[in-house]
C-alpha cells in the first residue's frame, strides 16, 4: 500500500476523533480543525518513519498537544464574536453556568498545561503515565496539574453555585 493510500485512509478513520480531542483543548472548532490541520502536515511529512507498532495516532495526538502548548496567546484568540451584547447579571451567569456548554467556560479558565492534563485524564482517559509521555513532563508533573486543575475549577464552581466543595465530584469518578 502506498504512502498517500495509507495516509488517506489513517485521516478518513481516525479525523473525527482527533477533531473531537482538539476540540476539547482548544474549546473552539475552528482552533480545533486549524490544530489538527497543522499535526496532520507534520504527520505526512514525516509518515514512513511514524508508521510502526502502535501506529501514526499517538504521534498525531502528541503533535497536537505540542502545537496546542506552544500557541502564543493572540488577542484574536481571545475575541469571540456575538449577534447581541449579553446582560450582565448574576442569575443569567449562573444560568448559563447550568446550562450543557458549561464545561467549557470553565475549561477556558485553566492554563494551557493543565487544560490538556484534564481533557487527557478525564474526556480521554489516559493514565498518568500516557499523559507524562504524551506532554514530556513527569508523571507527577501531571498530577499536579490535575490537582490544581481541579481546585480552580471548584473553585469557580463554589463561586457561582455557592455550593460546598466537597459536594463536587471530580469528573470522570477520580479525586
Amino acid at each position: 500500500m502506498s504512502v498517500q493510500v495509507e495516509f488517506t485512509e489513517f485521516v478518513t478513520g481516525r479525523s473525527h476523533a482527533l477533531l473531537r480531542f482538539a476540540y476539547l483543548l482548544t474549546g473552539d472548532r475552528h482552533l480545533a480543525e486549524d490544530l489538527v490541520q497543522e499535526a496532520l502536515v507534520r504527520a505526512h511529512r514525516r509518515w514512513t518513519g511514524i508508521v510502526g507498532e502502535e501506529g501514526p495516532e499517538p504521534y498525531v495526538r502528541k503533535t497536537m498537544l505540542r502545537v496546542y502548548l506552544s500557541w502564543r496567546r493572540r488577542r484574536s484568540f481571545a475575541e469571540r464574536p456575538v449577534a447581541e451584547m449579553p446582560e450582565h447579571s448574576t442569575a443569567d451567569a449562573a444560568g448559563r453556568i447550568a446550562e450543557a456548554d458549561a464545561m467549557w467556560g470553565l475549561l477556558r479558565t485553566l492554563n494551557r498545561a493543565p487544560r490538556a492534563v484534564v481533557v487527557l485524564r478525564y474526556y480521554e482517559d489516559l493514565p498518568d503515565a500516557e499523559i507524562a509521555r504524551l506532554l514530556g513532563c513527569a508523571e507527577s508533573t501531571v498530577r499536579v496539574h490535575a490537582f490544581h486543575a481541579l481546585k480552580k475549577l471548584r473553585a469557580v464552581i463554589q463561586e457561582v453555585h455557592g455550593t460546598d466543595r466537597a459536594a463536587v465530584p471530580a469528573p470522570g469518578g477520580r479525586r
